[in-house]
């Protein structure tokens, strides 16, 4: 098998063999998605948990999806932080979860590390849904899939990343996937939203949006993460969207078949322009939403089956 991870943890871990098992898989289920007939037999039998300590209602609908149409029993712990205020640990967690007999775990946690924590005490596959500002690698994965499908290929291109850099675990799992894949990666926010080392990250940094839009083929906007923030990071929206924003007259810069991505949810006026989110010619928001089901279902089977295949060697 090309595809051998027991988790699904970050971007780190995965070849770029791996990378490209997981969106050709991907690509098979865009297309039954878009069939009359959705459903798939994959996960038949199997039990998928979704915990989110976080609410992400996005993500964790494309989760619940893509495992509903791949046959699996699927249950949703609305966990945030209620059983943690209870005195739960982590540790505690686990050993209620094993007690259920999940195949499946996919864990969305506040605490960078928590998730990895968790697939190390469990019996069973984990998916990371985000942890921190750690990794969130079903997200980089659907955006290569879009980046793909839209320009024909995913190395060798100018990748734009531009905003919060500095708490956005998107840009972090992008940045390792771009890399991976053998394409120019540039960073582009102000300096008090660039991470600490970002000099040693291998990629360009700019704190001009219109030199750092020059010639790309991708410009991916991040959301301000205003939740993660806890002092002055920029002077005002007004100013931030006037200097950082993405509108006509900044992505003049980028290349004339540029696609403009963003992971969501959008503040409008903010990190882009209304106008350019809409637009079908460039933007390709709307697509990534529809890849996370595909990218999701493909990331499980292959797990699941690496699963099997484990646990058919114990027996």
């Amino acid at each position: 098998m090309t595809f051998t991870q027991r988790h699904l943890l970050g971007i780190e871990p995965l070849h770029p063999v791996e990378i490209t098992a997981i969106l050709d898989k991907a690509e098979e289920y865009a297309a039954l998605n878009r069939s009359a007939h959705k459903q798939s037999d994959a996960l038949k039998g199997l039990t998928q948990i979704n915990m989110f300590f976080e609410n992400s209602t996005r993500t964790q609908a494309s989760f619940e999806l893509a495992g509903k149409r791949l046959g699996a029993d699927v249950m949703n712990m609305s966990m945030q932080s209620s059983s943690l205020k209870k005195g739960e640990t982590l540790i505690d967690t686990a050993l209620t979860l094993n007690a259920m007999h999940p195949d499946l775990l996919v864990v969305r946690h506040p605490n960078s590390g928590a998730v990895n924590l968790l697939a190390e005490k469990v019996n069973c596959a984990v998916l990371n849904a985000g942890d921190g500002r750690h990794e969130h690698p079903t997200q980089a994965l659907l955006d290569a899939l879009t980046i793909r499908r839209k320009k024909g290929r995913l190395h060798r291109l100018i990748v734009a990343i531009c905003g919060d850099i500095a708490h956005s675990r998107v840009a972090r799992s992008n940045l390792i996937l771009l890399g991976k894949m053998e394409n120019r990666v540039r960073l582009i926010g102000p300096p008090t939203l660039m991470p600490a080392g970002v000099a040693e990250f291998g990629c360009e940094v700019y704190d001009d949006m219109k030199a750092g839009l020059q010639d790309a083929d991708v410009v991916m906007m991040l959301r301000l993460q205003k939740e993660r923030m806890d002092g002055g990071f920029i002077p005002s929206e007004r100013e931030y969207y006037h200097r950082y924003g993405l509108d006509a007259e900044k992505l003049a810069h980028a290349k004339p078949d540029a696609i403009v991505m963003h992971p969501g949810p959008m503040n409008r006026g903010v990190e882009i322009d209304g106008t350019i989110a809409d637009d079908i010619n460039r933007s390709v928001i709307q697509e990534q939403v529809e890849m996370g089901v595909a990218v999701r279902m493909a990331a499980m089977d292959l797990l699941a089956r690496n699963l099997k295949a484990s646990r058919a060697g114990e027996g």
